[in-house]
């Protein structure tokens, strides 16, 4: 606001809500991501964990404890191999084209070698703990599981830096867009968004099939597909393999943010600005990169959670149930309210920054009328209200998209449970709720790469302008970008990173409920 009602930059102090800014990054990117991702390891470290006692069983074998501690082994080397990534980084200047140095670069030469360390160090522990005299080739399929799973959070990352750094195409072409006005670069946002789904779900799609094929292909347990979702799990934990260094990566963003903020507010020179911004940019590249690496595991784990709650559901009723028939009305509705939910979600989420954002711009248009030393630069404004006025919002806005999440699977399955009673059709609610939590799943893993990808492209978009494309700053294009970057604040920022967590969230609520379904 500050920015187009008055001209101030984006981080001048005189703005009250600055601070807020500032804090905003710290709390979403830093704090907010880091529970995310605690939230998906621990998950999937459990489910694998089961899985892996589960298979053993299933096989015969005395000792269990290397498919159970397998896990625990290969988050516990994530530690050393992430700290050794970024120890392995050389802080001294190295100049690339025209003698300027890419700060992804440097941050992408240690992922590197997280990633050689990894890969050699999920060898080692395969052979160490999952290897069996009964199927002595086993380990080397969950060990090929696990280079699948390297190989997809390779494949995300080199994705999302395709789609939102502004190096190449797709982030011009939106800042391009902007030369005719605010609108186009809006819809050029929104398509590049629609565009990135499709290659993480290709890349997901086949690391789900070759992983479930090769665990399946062990020789372990022939006369099940205990050892298929075990190799999944793997691929899981080869992805999650390096997670300690994505999510540093990840939390370079706002501290770049940040740095660049204090600069502005500082008055240094228009040099140092200029080396934040382009660690801002690339920082909201690497938030890009962690969200979609968040969402590309979810999309892995959820499949073992979906399987696990259609083994819970055989295990209450003593009865097979391994298939879900959508051409039955009913399954198909609990699908396609699956899939509303997300839609839902997302529209509450966006819907209550929506409502936060007009509070704090109430509040600052009253400190400028009110006491105009702020702009003379004579009067501090009061930074805490601003502060104030989010984190109150931030806990009442989201009670209703939360009681959503968690109150919908439990809704469709009575219903349906009392409609099949009803018409005579045993498991309905527990089928309904199967679809419902699949389809869910498939829109949400959609919904938040464009989420993610979209807001990243137009905060991206409009660095690059500010780095003197398309007319700079001051120029039509740069304000065209200004907005495109506010549209997708709540975007990347707010209902792209929920929907990661709403998908877990209604898999955990179909698995504990699930008696009530029956």
């Amino acid at each position: 606001m500050g920015k187009v009602e008055h001209g101030i930059p984006e981080d001048d102090p005189r703005n009250p809500a600055v601070i807020a800014d500032l804090v905003g990054d710290n709390v979403g990117d830093c704090a907010a991501r880091g529970a995310d991702l605690f939230e998906s390891i621990a998950a999937e470290i459990i489910a694998a964990m089961i899985l892996g006692g589960a298979l053993a069983k299933k096989a015969g074998l005395d000792d269990a404890s290397g498919f159970i501690l397998f896990p625990l082994v290969v988050h516990a080397t994530d530690l050393a191999v992430s700290a050794a990534g970024i120890a392995s980084i050389d802080p001294a200047p190295r100049g690339g084209p025209g003698g300027v140095e890419d700060p992804y670069d440097v941050l992408k030469g240690g992922y590197r070698v997280s990633l050689g360390l990894a890969s050699v160090s999920f060898v080692v522990a395969c052979r160490a703990l999952l290897h069996s005299p009964a199927a002595p080739a086993a380990w080397l399929h969950f060990a090929a599981a696990g280079g699948v799973g390297i190989a997809t959070a390779v494949a995300f990352v080199a994705i999302a830096q395709y789609y939102t750094d502004y190096k190449f195409q797709p982030v011009r072409s939106v800042a391009e867009a902007g030369l005719t006005g605010h609108a186009t670069n809006v819809i050029a946002g929104v398509a590049l968004g629609l565009e990135s789904t499709a290659a993480p779900v290709l890349v997901m799609s086949v690391a789900l099939v070759t992983s479930y094929w090769l665990g399946n292909s062990s020789g372990l347990t022939p006369a099940s597909n205990a050892d298929g979702l075990y190799g999944t799990a793997v691929a899981t934990m080869g992805m999650l393999s390096t997670a300690a260094y994505v999510l540093a990566m990840d939390v370079f963003g706002p501290i770049a943010d940040n740095a660049g903020g204090i600069v502005e507010m500082s008055d240094q020179p228009e040099a140092v600005r200029a080396v934040t911004d382009s660690l801002d940019a690339v920082g909201n590249t690497t938030k890009a990169t962690t969200k979609g690496y968040a969402i590309g595991s979810a999309g892995l784990a959820s499949f073992l959670l979906f399987s696990a709650y259609l083994d819970e559901v055989a295990a209450f009723t003593g009865a097979p149930f391994a298939v879900v028939d959508i051409a039955t009305p009913e399954v198909f509705v609990g699908g396609l309210l699956g899939a509303a939910l997300v839609f839902l979600f997302a529209a509450w989420a966006c819907a209550a920054v929506g409502r936060s954002a007009a509070a704090v711009v109430a509040e600052v248009r009253r400190q400028f009328a009110e006491r105009p030393g702020i702009m003379a630069g004579t009067e501090q404004p009061d930074y805490a209200r601003c502060v104030s006025i989010v984190a109150t919002s931030a806990l009442h806005e989201m009670v209703k998209p939360g009681v959503l999440a968690v109150v919908s699977p439990v809704v469709v399955g009575v219903v349906f449970r009392v409609a099949g009673a009803a018409t005579g059709q045993p498991l309905l609610g527990a089928k309904a709720v199967a679809a419902f939590l699949m389809f869910s799943t498939a829109a949400g893993i959609l919904m938040a790469l464009f989420l993610n990808t979209a807001g990243g492209a137009w905060d991206n978009a409009k660095k690059y302008v500010e780095g003197g494309a398309c007319g700079g700053k001051g120029s039509a294009a740069h304000a065209a970008a200004v907005t495109g970057d506010t549209v997708g604040d709540p975007f990347k920022d707010t209902a792209g990173p929920s929907i990661h967590v709403l998908i877990k969230l209604v898999a955990t609520m179909s698995l504990v409920m699930c008696p009530m379904f029956l």
